[in-house]
């Protein structure tokens, strides 16, 4: 079975409408892969599942891009370790099964496609040292990371684009531990203290050395509060993700779209809850749009709408229906 999008014109619009932030519930990627290229035909994205267990969340599995680096899961959670262990070996076989998933269902797909891992920063803080401290308090080890996930990261774009030779693909780093890292606002390993704060331009600085290293363009998304939007634009970013609701800095948006960034704004909870009607999302980003005061007919080129976080907490049928629903919302943000 395969799936094609068949809009003429997806091939040279370079953002689709609508698009997902990445997870959704249940554990067999071909299924997860059937719904989002049918309910997001202009930009559909690589399903993460973390249902599958320990190697599918978000830590495990993008550690699994990492080039000759190795790591294990332990009671406190994922380490870098001197050799590869059985954890590894899981997680790296749950990013192959998803590839074989995309050669099946969508080997046909025209247009943006995305995919995603954990940034720099997120991987960092969620992976520990041998020694046993957060990797993110050392430069040395936050660099090899980096590295290390910038390489993985081109290989897999280069697995993708091999199972489907239409998709023009865009990457996803998820760095929703970036607030904390600037606000001092990490615990550490023992729980009992917090993490210094580190700089925003050795943030930015270290981010944009990853950003440029990746042969395709970049969106960063953040849907905790207070996301520095004005950094990730800053290191490089083309597009920003965020929660429409938790972002009020005007400023930063309004800065990023004279910068030409490309915003995903997430416009639905990613937990079960009563959607509106899809038309009432879409005059809630109107509304929106018009606050910041640009051009309506502006709007529908210059943003994605997508659920404001991952589905994996959702039901099934909430997972649907909110792909649907930015879908059909997306719709009601063209020029009348």
């Amino acid at each position: 079975m395969t799936a094609e999008n068949t809009d003429p014109t997806s091939d040279t619009t370079a953002w689709g409408p609508a698009t997902g932030v990445g997870s959704l519930p249940g554990t067999d990627p071909a299924e997860a892969t059937r719904l989002v290229v049918g309910e997001l035909p202009d930009f559909a994205h690589l399903p993460e599942l973390p249902g599958r267990g320990a190697g599918a969340d978000l830590i495990g599995r993008s550690a699994a891009l990492l080039v000759d680096l190795a790591f294990d899961l332990t009671p406190g959670g994922w380490r870098l370790v001197p050799r590869p262990g059985i954890d590894q070996r899981r997680a790296r076989e749950f990013l192959e099964r998803d590839l074989d998933a995309l050669h099946d269902v969508a080997d046909r797909w025209v247009g943006p496609f995305k995919l995603q891992a954990a940034g720099p920063w997120t991987l960092a803080a969620g992976l520990e040292r041998t020694r046993g401290d957060r990797a993110v308090v050392d430069s040395g080890a936050r660099r090899d990371l980096a590295q290390s996930l910038a390489e993985g990261l081109a290989t897999q774009v280069a697995a993708v684009e091999a199972r489907m030779p239409g998709a023009r693909v865009v990457v996803q780093l998820d760095e929703p531990s970036v607030p904390a890292v600037l606000q001092g606002g990490l615990p550490t390993v023992s729980g009992f203290g917090k993490l210094a704060a580190v700089e925003a331009t050795v943030v930015e600085l270290e981010l944009a050395d990853l950003v440029g290293r990746l042969p395709v363009p970049v969106v960063v998304h953040c849907c905790a509060p207070r996301a520095p939007l004005d950094l990730f634009r800053s290191a490089g970013a083309a597009g920003l993700s965020f929660d429409l609701g938790l972002v009020q800095d005007l400023d930063a948006v309004g800065t990023a779209i004279e910068a030409g960034t490309h915003l995903l704004p997430g416009v639905v909870p990613g937990t079960d809850t009563t959607l509106p009607a899809a038309k009432a999302t879409g005059s809630r980003v109107r509304a929106w749009w018009n606050e910041l005061g640009f051009p309506l007919e502006d709007l529908a080129s210059a943003v994605t709408l997508t659920p404001s976080c991952g589905l994996a907490g959702a039901t099934p049928t909430y997972a649907r229906a909110a792909m649907e629903h930015v879908r059909e919302a997306a719709k009601y943000l063209r020029p009348e």
